[in-house]
């Protein structure tokens, strides 16, 4: 509906003053809203140099059933007074109407008050009667001062009614007959404010009828411009058949280069391995430090965490901003990343992407206003609230990396009514730009069906209209180029990553240091083992499960191709062509995904990919049947099952 439509603009009041207004785009699911604009504002505070957060305030406006019922409200109080996430203290105001929709209270709380939520962080809650204007304006500045003496969250909640219905359609005395009749009993607000000035002789009855006169002529005014402004044009986009690159999004030229020079990667290896004096360096983490190195040296090939840094480092230098947020963002989750490292003495914590120009002088993550542009931080056990902080973040800084990682990707699905409601489509429905980075670690390596997926299938159902990105790298520079790219797009997307879990310390899923210096993110890798023209069968396929594949193969020597698809969305059509075409005597290709038929890219992929097909040639599927559980939960099934998949694709 259009009310859901965020704005802009500049408050004039009576002492000739301005202000800076913006109203968040927000979606009918009640609440969703509130970690954006947290974010929204923390940027914002970022990119002024608003250390005291006194200058960028949030206002969050709620109804009463909502803040009592929707668990976003607890875990957006919860982010408040996090180092990451603070924001200074946010104004609540609830509109507290006694009702929701047709809920009353006696419904919609366990609770006392419909505030009572405040209370776990100790935010100051006023009650105010809402038919008191003057009691109203003093809770707003008693809230407005607390806010900036104490930087934190304050409550109003103004008891009030609902005079009418939900909506235009609505009729409330069905459901609430008592209620209704007092309120249609009930002098309005105005006549009671009224009556009470000119009982204390404030004015006379003259001039409240001319205030009246004169609010309604401008409400009259204002209604009727509306009527004089010509409707939109509606639009003349098409809205052709699937197959149109407009619906499905297609990526038909390469992808800029982004590669960095030599120079960079010896300033980042020598911030990476730099300690300041004095640090105590945990045991375990001296030959870690030491081999990543020997990498961006070219004395090691690279693994995917150096990889990832580098590209971090880079867009430093490059003059971005880089922010990493999620339950383990610091260390990683597999203890791969190391980002900030941790005096084993006195627990400082230090992180040496910082160290990487002057303007970036590293400073503890406790601190209370990280500097520098690199900013980590390990997020508390969420993902609704801090995955919709991270979207808002993204959408005032444009300049920064923002990046979500998830503990296993299958945690996303915490966070899917950010996903529904904002990544995925809030560019076409408000004409709202992102450009955050989700980090889904995903792969079957047989821990069962609760971290195995990342749910692949739900994104790629999501696409249209280039709305997004879906990438699953095979590589550390694949990764690296697509962090690269992501600063380079113009507008930027949302992208979404399929990331690894064991190929992080895979033997084979390393680069070198010269693929980072040149090149860029390649949407597909076509094979170079196979000879071309006896090539019988293809095998398509994404991610992890290319490893499988190739050792199977080489173990077979088997003259069977594989192409990797590394990025599902937007659909690399010529790319998938091209490779193709080296084999022009195939007549079987065929599609290998670890997950169920049912889920993954197989859904997606199907009518895409059998287009392509030349006459003569069949397209079949490998991988696990259709299930309900993303994986089996024995390890010893999850081999045969891997096994078999790698065989039938294979063996000719």
């Amino acid at each position: 509906v259009k009310y859901h439509l965020g704005a802009d603009g500049i408050h004039s009041p009576p002492n000739g003053s301005q202000m800076k207004l913006t109203l968040a785009s927000n979606p009918s699911h009640l609440e969703a809203v509130d970690p954006i604009v947290e974010g929204m504002v923390r940027a914002k505070q970022k990119l002024i140099n608003d250390r005291r957060r006194a200058f960028v305030l949030p206002v969050l406006l709620h109804g009463d059933a909502a803040f009592a019922g929707q668990g976003v409200v607890a875990e957006t109080l919860n982010l408040s007074q996090l180092k990451g996430y603070r924001t200074g203290g946010t104004i609540h105001v609830v509109i507290n109407n006694q009702i929701g929709f047709t809920t009353g209270p006696e419904s919609a709380r366990s609770s006392t008050y419909a505030t009572d939520v405040a209370k776990t962080v100790q935010a100051p809650i006023f009650h105010v009667n809402g038919d008191d204007p003057e009691a109203c304006i003093r809770a707003m500045k008693l809230a407005y001062a607390f806010r900036q003496q104490f930087q934190k969250d304050v409550v109003i909640d103004m008891i009030c009614y609902r005079r009418w219905g939900h909506n235009e359609g609505d009729e409330p005395s069905l459901t609430q007959p008592r209620m209704y009749k007092f309120i249609k009993e009930h002098r309005s607000v105005r006549k009671i404010y009224t009556e009470t000035l000119l009982r204390k002789g404030d004015i006379d009855p003259q001039e409240a009828e001319q205030w009246l006169d004169a609010f309604q002529r401008n409400l009259q005014e204002a209604f009727d411009r509306t009527k004089e402004q010509n409707a939109p044009p509606p639009s003349s986009k098409k809205e052709p058949l699937y197959t149109d690159e407009e619906i499905t999004g297609y990526q038909r030229e390469p992808s800029p280069d982004s590669g960095i020079s030599r120079e960079q990667v010896e300033q980042i290896a020598k911030a990476m391995s730099s300690l300041p004096a004095n640090f105590t360096l945990h045991p375990k983490l001296k030959p870690v430090l030491a081999k990543r190195a020997a990498m961006l040296a070219g004395k090691e090939p690279l693994d995917w965490a150096t990889a990832e840094l580098t590209s971090f480092g880079s867009l430093l230098l490059d003059g971005f901003r880089v922010r990493l947020s999620g339950q383990d963002s610091g260390r990683g989750t597999f203890s791969q990343r190391h980002s900030v490292i941790f005096d084993s003495i006195t627990g400082q914590a230090y992180v040496p992407l910082n160290a990487l120009a002057n303007e970036q002088a590293s400073t503890p993550v406790a601190d209370a206003n990280p500097e520098g542009n690199f900013l980590v931080f390990d997020s508390l056990l969420s993902e609704y609230g801090v995955l919709g902080f991270e979207y808002g973040y993204s959408v005032s800084d444009p300049g920064c990396l923002v990046t979500w990682e998830a503990q296993f990707g299958d945690f996303m699905n915490g966070a899917q009514i950010i996903i529904d409601q904002f990544v995925s489509s809030a560019e076409e429905k408000w004409g709202q730009h992102s450009g955050l980075v989700m980090l889904l670690p995903h792969g079957y390596e047989g821990q069962g069906p609760e971290h195995s997926s990342a749910r692949l299938e739900r994104f790629l159902t999501l696409c249209a209209e280039g709305n997004m990105q879906v990438v699953y790298p095979t590589t550390p520079a694949q990764h690296f180029h697509a962090l690269r790219r992501q600063m380079k797009n113009n507008p930027r997307k949302p992208l979404i990553v399929m990331t690894p879990k064991s190929l992080l310390r895979h033997p084979a899923a390393v680069s070198s240091v010269e693929e980072l210096t040149t090149g860029r993110f390649e949407p597909v890798l076509a094979d170079g083992d196979s000879n071309g023209d006896g090539v019988k069968r293809v095998v398509l396929t994404s991610g992890k499960v290319y490893y499988d594949l190739k050792a199977g193969r080489d173990h077979a020597k088997a003259n069977v191709p594989i192409i990797r698809i590394e990025q599902l969305y937007p659909f690399p059509q010529p790319m998938i062509a091209d490779a193709l075409k080296r084999y022009p005597r195939a007549t079987e290709v065929v599609w290998v995904q670890e997950e169920p038929r049912n889920m993954g890219a197989w859904p997606f992929l199907h009518e895409r990919l059998t287009v392509q097909l030349k006459p003569g040639q069949s397209l079949r599927y490998v991988g696990r049947p259709i299930s309900a559980a993303p994986a089996t939960g024995s390890h010893h099934r999850h081999e045969e099952q891997q096994r078999a998949l790698v065989a039938a694709a294979i063996s000719i």
